[in-house]
């Protein structure tokens, strides 16, 4: 007859919350893991399949049915939120600099269903956010998402000392990519628009009678769609910048 050791049990199932609580706070913000695009099904499914992977990895130190068990989980849910935020913010950033854009063409009315976060966006702004996402997906970025989270448990080790203070205050500032990195990607097309609008103004001043509404829609219409073919070759390397610089705050959080 087996006999199960409790001690063991204990760490077999530490190890299992360890895992769950940060594949659990990554997948609920993280922008292609926990998209809801995917099936609810999917997901946890998901979940469950990288808690089996990366539980071995997962050093059970702490009791999990004490107080500082509980504090050990909510802990690693948190590391596993803050490093999803980070990267979501690096698409937010993407998606606002879609919105600029759209704006500048006069197509800030329109708008469709965003199924990822609910509601209505504008079309470009989903445009942008398609485009990253499958570059993203291309560059191995998931990939390289789970292999942070794997060496995490190595530097930085369940306890009930999660993230510390610094770490989550820069967390907060990162959030000032979020408005650099939309200037950065709409900049280009940005700027050409603006060219085209002082022109109108020119000619607005030259011919007062000219019904620039009328006029003016479809041109800006005509060349915002060139300058955003021709602003599309610059977003891989904004992309590129913003992943450069979630990869290192990422890295941070867990100690790496």
């Amino acid at each position: 007859m087996t006999t199960v050791d409790l001690a063991q049990l204990e760490n077999w199932l530490g190890g299992l919350l360890w895992a769950m609580g940060r594949v659990g706070g990554l997948c609920l913000i993280a922008p292609v893991l926990g998209s809801g695009v995917i099936p609810a099904r999917i997901r946890v499914a998901l979940v469950v399949m990288l808690t089996l992977v990366l539980a071995p990895l997962a050093p059970a130190a702490v009791d999990p049915f004490s107080a500082s068990g509980v504090a050990t989980m909510i802990g690693q849910i948190l590391i596993g939120a803050s490093v999803g935020f980070v990267l979501k913010l690096v698409f937010e950033a993407v998606a606002f600099g879609g919105e600029l854009v759209g704006q500048g063409m006069s197509l800030g009315f329109a708008e469709v269903v965003n199924p990822g976060g609910g509601g209505s966006t504008p079309v470009l702004s989903q445009f942008y956010m398609v485009l990253v996402t499958l570059l993203f997906l291309a560059l191995n970025g998931h990939l390289r998402l789970i292999q942070l989270l794997a060496d995490s448990f190595q530097t930085l080790p369940p306890g009930p000392v999660a993230i510390s203070a610094e770490g989550l205050h820069a967390v907060v500032l990162f959030g000032t990519h979020l408005f650099a990195g939309a200037v950065r990607v709409a900049l280009p097309a940005v700027t050409a628009l603006l060219v085209v609008n002082i022109g109108f103004a020119a000619i607005s001043r030259a011919a007062p009678s000219m019904n620039l509404f009328a006029v003016g829609f479809p041109i800006t219409l005509c060349l915002g769609s060139l300058a955003l073919w021709m602003g599309l070759r610059a977003l891989p390397g904004a992309f590129e910048t913003l992943q450069n610089s979630a990869w290192s705050l990422m890295h941070e959080l867990v100690g790496g």
